[in-house]
């Protein structure tokens, strides 16, 4: 726990902060967050509630652990001039020196010195250490900061390793202060030099300058351990220590510290709140392209079937034409043959039965089942052409992700479009897997559908569904024929039995009375029969097709319903998160405000 005592306005800091960071770790639950910074995030709640963390990084051999052994005014820490920090050191206060091992790379150690009830500091291996985990030692615990002492070398100072070390602690929002060690190895004006270049390049990376101290810690420490008081007044002048030492241990004061305690775990939430809300709205951008696509196939699919039905009710009216051209044939026919002058011919209803069919029915229908076989097979062609469409649409809009992928910084951070590392949720990760592997599913379901696509088979399937249902709407029994077998059968039954009407011997007694009435009954009856066949034919036909059209669009539908229901719900999800770390963003900046009034 904080051992300095919190007065009621900073308790209250405290508690609002560390709120909106655990809601900030129930928002970063819908990401797959990189372990480093649930860690970090995890860590800083905790530093809330433990002593002001000085964390002492550069590269080996600046002289870190000489720094700390200087203000501790004793060689407690082992140096030298190859890596001698393998673990991370937290020292802490304790009336004896000891050693613990607290996690994985990190070694407590206590040591009796004052100023450690108020301040633990960390000494860190080497940014360059050959020893990789070693540096990630280091990267991992500089979240948990609350002051970083950057530590650089008079004989190599600001190295490259350095400096991109220095923009990690920029993008974690730490305070930091830079020490340039080991002065004694320059002269004078040579440290001026140094100095002008360091406050040059801090400036540039961090975009303000840091405090910087030129000190000797080599020379601080023999001034510690000197006996007389001449020669430790001399070397302490010399090695400029007092600055440092005083900042440390008294520029730093309660007030100071507490600010800087609630500060930098705030840093920490802002730096993530900033990268995972960029990476929200990266990937609300990838979805809204993707919910575009959807919708324009979905557009796409609606305008064919309108344009389907509409073309359904022109080519239907071929099929009516055959009929109608039938019906004209059938009035003539009556006219020509319903007269008293062919009386005697009308008595031998054999021979006239089969005029009719002769003359009138004719081809009609066969004419009628090409009409339809036609129609099938435009039904079908339509069909197998709008699943080719879906899939060069869709083939174009992987290509064209593929290429929008493969730019900069689609999903990233600023610090991945510097290339210099990637937040998960990137090409690789969950979720774009997911995405790309649903919509590559979506497309070889349609290719696979497009090249094994049986048009004759399709065909035969959906003119034995037309032939079913004309029969039964006709109530006529056929067995495996065709549609015009059908039909033959139908108006057999319905309109050749003429041999009622025409009456064979009255006929020939009252002709004069009756032909007339006769050849109107019959006109009548050929007009209703053909209007329900027509009717028949053309209901049957339209369910048949409203089904088949039905069956397609579903079929294209179902295709791409788990890549539409996968874009949906990320939309849905992502749209909360956003706007959850919205509010935290907000709730931050309040209590950084209030932190900065202090």
């Amino acid at each position: 726990m904080l051992r300095t005592i919190l007065d009621r306005k900073q308790s209250q800091l405290l508690k609002d902060e560390k709120e909106a960071l655990e809601d900030l770790q129930l928002a970063l639950a819908g990401f797959e967050v990189r372990t480093e910074d649930q860690k970090a995030l995890q860590k800083s709640l905790r530093q809330l509630d433990d002593l002001f963390l000085l964390v002492i990084v550069g590269e080996f051999n600046s002289g870190k652990s000489a720094f700390i052994n200087a203000l501790l005014g004793e060689r407690f820490l082992p140096e030298g001039v190859t890596p001698t920090t393998a673990q991370i050191h937290i020292l802490d206060y304790g009336q004896a020196s000891d050693r613990e091992v607290q996690e994985e790379g990190v070694l407590k150690v206590t040591y009796p010195a004052d100023f450690l009830q108020e301040i633990n500091i960390v000494d860190t291996p080497g940014t360059n250490a050959i020893i990789r985990r070693h540096e990630q030692l280091t990267q991992e615990f500089v979240p948990r900061s609350d002051l970083v002492i950057f530590v650089t070398s008079a004989d190599r100072p600001f190295t490259e390793s350095e400096r991109a070390f220095m923009e990690r602690i920029r993008e974690w929002g730490k305070k930091v202060i830079i020490v340039l060690n080991k002065i004694d190895l320059l002269e004078d004006q040579e440290v001026e030099q140094v100095l002008s270049f360091i406050e040059q390049n801090a400036l540039a990376l961090l975009g303000f300058m840091p405090e910087v101290f030129t000190v000797s810690s080599r020379l601080a420490l023999r001034s510690k351990q000197a006996e007389s008081r001449r020669e430790r007044n001399a070397l302490w002048d010399v090695s400029r220590f007092a600055a440092v030492e005083t900042y440390i241990l008294k520029t730093l004061d309660e007030k100071s510290r507490i600010r800087l305690k609630l500060t930098n775990p705030l840093g920490v939430g802002e730096r993530l709140v900033a990268d995972y809300l960029a990476l929200a709205q990266g990937r609300l951008e990838l979805l809204a392209e993707d919910l575009k696509a959807i919708e324009n196939i979905e557009a796409q699919l609606e305008l064919y079937r309108t344009d389907m039905e509409n073309d359904f009710r022109y080519r239907m009216a071929d099929v009516e034409k055959v009929l109608l051209e039938m019906e004209n044939r059938g009035m003539e026919y009556f006219d020509e043959t319903l007269r008293v002058a062919r009386v005697f011919d009308l008595v031998n209803t054999q021979r006239i039965q089969a005029e009719f069919e002769r003359k009138v029915v004719a081809e009609t229908p066969y004419d009628i089942e090409r009409e339809v076989q036609s129609l099938i097979d435009w039904l079908v062609e339509k069909d197998l052409r709008q699943w080719q469409a879906t899939l060069e649409y869709l083939d174009r809009h992987r290509a064209r992700l593929a290429e929008e992928e493969a730019l900069p910084g689609r999903e990233a951070s600023s610090r991945a479009q510097r290339g210099e590392g990637k937040i998960i949720g990137q090409v690789g990760g969950p979720f774009e897997y997911n995405r790309r592997a649903l919509l590559d599913s979506v497309g070889r379901a349609a290719k696979e559908v497009v090249l094994t696509y049986d048009r004759e088979a399709e065909a035969r399937k959906l003119a034995q569904s037309v032939r079913d249902a004309v029969a039964g709407a006709a109530l006529v029994e056929v067995s495996a024929v065709g549609l015009g077998a059908i039909l033959v059968a139908i108006l057999h039954g319905a309109l050749l039995d003429f041999t009622g009407v025409l009456a064979g011997g009255a006929l020939a007694v009252v002709g004069l009375l009756i032909i007339p009435a006769k050849r109107r009954r019959a006109k009548n009856d050929l007009r209703e029969k053909l209007e329900d066949l027509r009717q028949n034919l053309m209901e049957s036909m339209s369910t048949e097709f409203d089904r088949e059209l039905g069956r397609s669009l579903q079929r294209l539908r179902e295709a791409i319903a788990p890549y539409t229901r996968f874009v949906r719900a990320e939309q849905q999800k992502l749209t909360r998160i956003e706007a959850e770390l919205d509010q935290i963003r907000a709730t931050l900046a309040q209590v950084r405000a209030r932190i900065e009034d202090l």
